[in-house]
């Protein structure tokens, strides 16, 4: 279908859309005269590049990073250093003064925040990120904006051409009847789904915070306007647009107003114009749903919507089996086939700048004797520090003491449990901290997917508890693990003697071996296999290569017969080491926490 007919469809036969459609054609055309030449060269290669083995991302605060973005230049070199390919910039656009939802309570889509500099700063940057083979990303806001936004002001000031742009309402009839089947993002923090403005004598629609007003797409020009700021953004050079809250585009009364078939066509409709405009742009979806759900957000071979998706479950899974000591759930986990398309692909990660939520299969829990509910509470207390010989170190997200649901925060060293040997003094358990931290890195690299680190974690970086004295920070428990960035530790990174060095120089030297071989490329599949033992994960790639990971802090021995397809132990080497892989009467030994990449 074309992107005329999915417009038409959506918006209706009539002269309001006709006019919508034309103002639409002009935007684009207005893009494509805009863009750079350089661009247009970079474009004629397409978009494949995410595909690549060389692929491996960093998100950031800048704030936290380097300051601001004049500061960012001089980090350039560390980035590449490591063996980073793509920066995630967290949100960097002007947001409302005061709380703003870190960020994502967007102003202004066209200027950069005063604090961190310019638009042209940031152009600059991005720029000199080109030059060392390192892509941009920056997170882009498309189910609300601040209230504080332009939009909304004209929308105020009675300016017919912002009409509609939001949802409100005269009375609260229509905000009941979507309050009967809508979910609440935030229920303890933000309670209900709109809020009454007594001034405007309205009820406006506000699913995530009051200071954040939500888009209305049924009305075409959100759409245009949409389109016209993302290439705006494009034609300075990014690289990835973060497609925030998806899920939440298209409401309708009666439903949840989470996965609306309409929130596809307008993600096909916009990948559409991106690759007319600018085709070596790709989309990041981020959409926090089911797996079955999640899947849909890349489109099909014939309309494509991302082209990357955050791998939540994979996340999840891994401090699960870290916490268990059992990896049979993220075996059986990963093993089920959502229909992923064979250009899809997944961003690994161990944690980002998010909370996270324990959304587990709760049909494989069963079958493996467990209760989901009452695992839920072992893993929320095991994270947070509580549950008997945890070694996590973490804080609780929006604690829900009626359900005691909650989410768990901490950077991955201190989940990992380096906070709590440190503080011991206890070297072995620093030694196990350490190898916690390698052996997640491992998998998040090896798997099938783009790794993505979040800053700090490379140098094993603890919990900023620090974030409880700041006024505007301290009833975030998120802000635990957003600490501004430790250069005076980062410096000792080439000290194979220190924490940090250790670190650093195995990721750094797992990101080498990555890029170095075409198995790692996002197309080749990794399938988990069962070993035979349950502390133990193992995945092959094509029958190329073969995976295994220790997930406990004692010795395990996996029997080589459960994977003698792959070859014998005699013939196979560790890429990592180096070494032999041997056997003992068809046995291999694995000590604690320790991984291998067989070829």
């Amino acid at each position: 279908m074309s992107l005329k007919q999915k417009y038409y469809n959506l918006y209706g036969q009539n002269d309001l859309t006709d006019y919508r459609w034309n103002q639409l054609q002009e935007i684009i055309e207005k893009a494509k005269k805009e863009r750079s030449a350089a661009l247009k060269e970079q474009d004629k290669l397409g978009n494949g590049w995410y595909m690549s083995e060389k692929m491996a991302g960093m998100m950031l605060y800048v704030d936290r990073f380097s300051k601001d973005l004049y500061g960012f230049e001089d980090k350039i070199d560390y980035l590449a250093d490591l063996g980073v390919t793509y920066v995630h910039f967290m949100p960097l656009l002007k947001s409302r003064e005061g709380n703003n939802d870190g960020g994502y309570a967007v102003a202004d889509y066209l200027a950069v925040d005063d604090r961190l500099g310019t638009m042209d700063q940031l152009e600059k940057v991005v720029g000199l990120l080109k030059e060392k083979g390192i892509r941009t990303c920056i997170d882009f806001v498309l189910n609300h904006t601040a209230k504080e936004h332009a939009w909304v002001q004209e929308c105020k000031n009675g300016n017919p051409d912002y009409n509609d742009m939001y949802y409100m309402f005269d009375d609260d009839t229509i905000p009941n009847e979507y309050e009967k089947t809508m979910t609440e993002i935030f229920p303890e923090v933000a309670p209900k789904n709109f809020t009454y403005y007594p001034d405007m004598h309205k009820y406006v629609m506000t699913r995530f915070y009051e200071f954040q007003w939500d888009l209305n797409y049924r009305n075409p020009q959100v759409f245009n306007k949409i389109v016209e700021v993302l290439l705006t953004l494009a034609n300075k050079g990014i690289d990835i647009f973060r497609l925030d809250a998806i899920p939440y585009m298209w409401k309708e009364v009666g439903t949840s107003c989470m996965n609306h078939p309409n929130v596809h066509t307008l993600l096909r409709m916009m990948y559409e114009i991106i690759q007319d405009v600018c085709p070596s742009v790709i989309f990041l979806g981020e959409a926090i749903v089911e797996p079955h759900e999640i899947v849909k957000y890349f489109g099909d071979r014939d309309e494509k919507e991302c082209n990357v998706m955050y791998n939540a479950s994979l996340m999840v899974l891994l401090w699960n089996s870290l916490a268990t000591r059992d990896v049979r759930l993220m075996e059986r986990s990963l093993a089920k086939d959502y229909g992923v398309p064979s250009d899809g692909v997944w961003i690994n990660y161990a944690r980002c700048h998010d909370d996270i939520g324990w959304g587990f299969e709760t049909g494989i829990l069963r079958e493996l004797g467990f209760d989901p509910e009452m695992h839920k509470q072992f893993i929320i207390q095991f994270m947070l520090g509580r549950y008997p010989g945890s070694f996590s170190v973490g804080e609780l997200y929006e604690f829900n003491p009626v359900t005691l649901d909650a989410r768990n925060s901490g950077t991955m060293a201190s989940m990992c449990g380096l906070e709590q040997a440190l503080k011991e003094k206890h070297e072995y358990k620093i030694e196990l901290a350490i190898k916690r931290i390698l052996l997640l890195n491992s998998i998040i690299i090896s798997y099938t997917g783009i790794p993505l680190f979040y800053s700090g974690d490379e140098i094993g970086q603890l919990n900023d508890w620090s974030y409880k004295e700041v006024k505007e920070l301290a009833g975030d428990s998120r802000w635990l693990h957003r600490g501004k960035m430790n250069w005076e530790n980062a410096e000792k990174r080439y000290d194979l003697a220190s924490i940090q060095g250790r670190i650093f120089s195995g990721i750094k030297k797992m990101l080498e071996i990555r890029k170095s071989c075409e198995y790692f490329r996002a197309d080749v599949k990794s399938t988990p296999v069962d070993v035979g033992n349950q502390a133990v994960f193992g995945y092959h790639k094509e029958n190329k290569m073969m995976f295994l990971a220790n997930f406990s802090e004692t010795e395990q021995w996996v029997d080589a017969s459960t994977f003698d397809w792959f070859g014998l132990p005699g013939e196979m080497h560790d890429m990592l080491t180096g070494r032999p892989i041997r056997s003992y009467n068809n046995r291999i030994l694995f000590g604690p926490y320790e991984f291998v990449w067989l070829v």
